[in-house]
């Protein structure tokens, strides 16, 4: 692997100066049309080769993570239709970002190909590939810029969407759900659904405490059972369609819940949890797998559902894809004050809490008693005497 890489910062507003890409980055390609799947297979110094128009925080923290030396977006990374931060995330770690809209070219890389980004070149073992636009900070930052401004429009048929399937799911949500039978206990008990969303890591580390003394049900949605192994936590049970959780997870002895349509179509990743031989139970009802943990959770008896990483707003929705979120309007209107995000509990629950206010108080009582014992002629003389014993003493016992 060689990497060259110096793209400088956006020049001023008013300023003549412009950005000037001047990179060279060499490494094996590792291709993969959807990007949180091939995150899996990357190694440090690939160059991913993704087809992800927006491309989302999500992905690109998880490319981030796996410190690679550059990316391919085979797709426009910021189409303009939303101000996606993945572009950002990428050049704010330092890996270059190379646009060509050209998802063909997919299929003429292989893995392991030596592939070369040098400018706006792509070049693929050694020959030229392909011209593209080299994402700077300054062409990034106009084209959030840009997407800004269509932002009111978006909003505006995400709602008119969100309506029009909040009165189709309306009665399938709000009628009696009958989740799959499970032989964990969630009646009365905490539930933790964790979802692999933007800042999920950050939000399981604000609730460590809280996971270590209330010990809730931990319930993983697809590729946040990951998460819980990682933190060296053991997810109970994993709910989803499974086309984002690693075998591991799904070996890790978790009941495993398969999200499926209502329809009857089964969830694309059934067939694999079935070729794997593990036990599953389907849970039909509308809406994202995060909905359905959700449901799961309260039809069971959870007294608390606190949620993680969890998609709760315009730019999560469209960063999933979504064009709207009737279905996670109506779980959360149906769950109500059962619900918790994480970054409330932050503040509602603090294991040492009042660890801070009584080591003042200790502090306040001993400067307190020294003040009296340096007012006090008794105190004083009782402590010189005490002082001049044990002098006495030390030098007898040097002496012996």
């Amino acid at each position: 692997m060689r990497v060259n890489y110096s793209v400088q910062a956006p020049a001023r507003r008013g300023s003549s100066e412009k950005t000037v890409p001047t990179i060279k980055v060499t490494g094996p390609a590792k291709c993969g049309r959807r990007t949180k799947a091939l995150a899996k297979r990357l190694n440090r110094g690939d160059i991913a080769v993704i087809d992800h128009e927006d491309l989302d925080s999500v992905a690109a923290q998880m490319l981030v993570e796996k410190a690679i030396s550059g990316v391919v977006n085979l797709h426009s990374s910021i189409s303009g239709r939303y101000p996606n931060r993945g572009p950002s995330i990428l050049l704010q770690a330092g890996i270059p970002l190379l646009d060509i809209v050209l998802p063909e070219l997919m299929d003429t890389i292989l893995d392991g190909a030596r592939i070369d980004i040098e400018g706006n070149q792509l070049s693929v073992d050694g020959a030229p590939a392909a011209l593209g636009e080299l994402q700077t900070y300054e062409i990034v930052e106009q084209k959030l810029l840009d997407s800004r401004e269509n932002l009111d429009a978006e909003l505006r048929r995400f709602a008119e969407n969100t309506l029009h399937y909040a009165s189709i799911e309306l009665t399938q949500l709000l009628s009696p759900v009958v989740p799959p039978s499970t032989s964990k206990k969630i009646q009365d008990k905490h539930a933790l659904i964790v979802v692999r969303g933007e800042g999920y890591k950050r939000d399981l580390e604000i609730i460590a405490g809280y996971i270590k003394d209330k010990r809730p049900v931990l319930i993983a949605v697809d590729g946040g059972a990951d998460a819980l192994l990682e933190m060296g936590l053991k997810p109970d049970v994993i709910i989803g369609d499974m086309d984002s959780v690693s075998d591991e997870a799904l070996r890790s002895g978790a009941e495993v819940v398969v999200h499926t349509y209502m329809d009857g179509r089964q969830s694309p990743g059934e067939d694999r949890i079935r070729e794997m031989g593990i036990r599953y139970e389907v849970f039909p009802v509308p809406g994202t797998s995060e909905d359905a943990a959700m449901l799961f959770a309260f039809e069971h008896g959870a007294g608390l559902i606190v949620a993680v990483g969890t998609h709760t707003n315009l730019y999560d929705y469209l960063d999933k894809g979504r064009r709207g979120m009737a279905s996670t309007m109506l779980v959360r209107m149906r769950i109500g004050s059962k619900l918790v995000d994480a970054r409330g509990v932050s503040k509602l629950y603090t294991r040492y809490s009042l660890a801070f206010p009584l080591a003042l108080i200790a502090i306040s009582a001993l400067l307190l008693v020294g003040i009296v014992i340096l007012k006090s002629d008794a105190v004083r003389s009782w402590l010189m005497l005490l002082y001049n014993s044990i002098r006495i003493w030390a030098l007898e016992l040097k002496n012996q």
